[in-house]
């Protein structure tokens, strides 16, 4: 797909258009992307940060038309804030996932959690949000953060169905799981959900349309599953810190995500953990023993 550019509309499908935010880095590839469904009346899917050239561009793709609501799937700042100035300019209410105030420290901080998240609705799995041909249902993916909802839209292009993933599954890198919130069960859970699934298409919010989900999903799914057995081989070898792992399973990674990749692995240990494969003793793990 051509480069998108911060601020241009770009009309994906029928139904389906999206603005580019203005906020790239490490951790958000080109920015995030805003999702406008509807042609009459719309719905805007995590309209990302609380930049005024960026909600300005936002009220132009909109072009006076009708919001039904402001849809969020997690509450990472790079998502969620820009719901506020767009629901004063347009009246919509805010709905999607549940909100929350945690810190996820040294993670990332363009992407910290956003304190100031109220929604007007909780989404619970299953609900939706409708307009003139469209509607959309909420997908409880918890793993990349606790709330982490999709939303489902089953009258997109040839009726085939099209996700919109969030952070959940990107179309240009895996997702971050960092404890406390981050759960690596839940996000591998998740995944096996969407196993089950028939999507045509997935929208993200970082990168460009999934075209293959399924494939993508196995991919995804035994990436974790190598990491998972990487880390065991290594403790096997000798008991280590994070940073140790990471050094040697990470090799060339930039260094500016270091830290993201230290939290994943922490999010593995705590899993093998709680499956009493491994142990921790202060910041050294390694394997649990075996039973006499």
């Amino acid at each position: 797909m051509s480069e998108q550019l911060p601020g241009v509309p770009e009309q994906l499908e029928p139904l389906v258009s999206r603005v580019l935010a203005p906020n790239p880095s490490p951790f958000t590839h080109t920015g995030t992307q805003v999702h406008l469904i509807g042609t009459t009346d719309l719905a805007v899917i995590d309209p990302g940060p609380d930049t005024p050239g960026h909600i300005d561009a936002l009220v132009a793709a909109i072009g006076g038309r009708p919001v039904r609501a402001i849809l969020i799937t997690h509450t990472h700042r790079d998502h969620s804030p820009g719901s506020r100035p767009l629901a004063q300019a347009t009246g919509a209410p805010i709905v999607g996932c549940a909100p929350l105030a945690l810190d996820d420290a040294g993670l990332r901080s363009d992407a910290s959690f956003d304190r100031d998240y109220a929604p007007d609705r909780v989404l619970a799995e299953g609900e939706s949000v409708s307009g003139e041909g469209w509607t959309l249902t909420a997908l409880a993916t918890p793993g990349h953060t606790s709330n982490h909802l999709a939303f489902a839209l089953p009258e997109a292009q040839d009726e085939a169905g099209a996700l919109f993933t969030g952070d959940h599954v990107m179309g240009w890198s895996t997702s971050i799981v960092s404890p406390p919130d981050g759960d690596m069960a839940a996000y591998m859970a998740s995944l096996e959900k969407l196993m089950h699934r028939t999507d045509r298409i997935y929208y993200p919010a970082h990168g460009d349309p999934v075209e293959s989900p399924q494939r993508l999903v196995r991919g995804m799914l035994g990436h974790r599953k190598q990491r998972e057995g990487q880390i065991l081989r290594l403790l096997r070898g000798a008991p280590a810190t994070i940073p140790d792992m990471v050094a040697r399973m990470y090799v060339g990674l930039d260094p500016r995500l270091f830290p993201a990749a230290e939290r994943s692995v922490l999010a593995h240990l705590i899993d093998l953990r709680d499956r009493y494969l491994v142990t921790d003793d202060a910041a050294l793990w390694r394997p649990a023993a075996e039973p006499a």
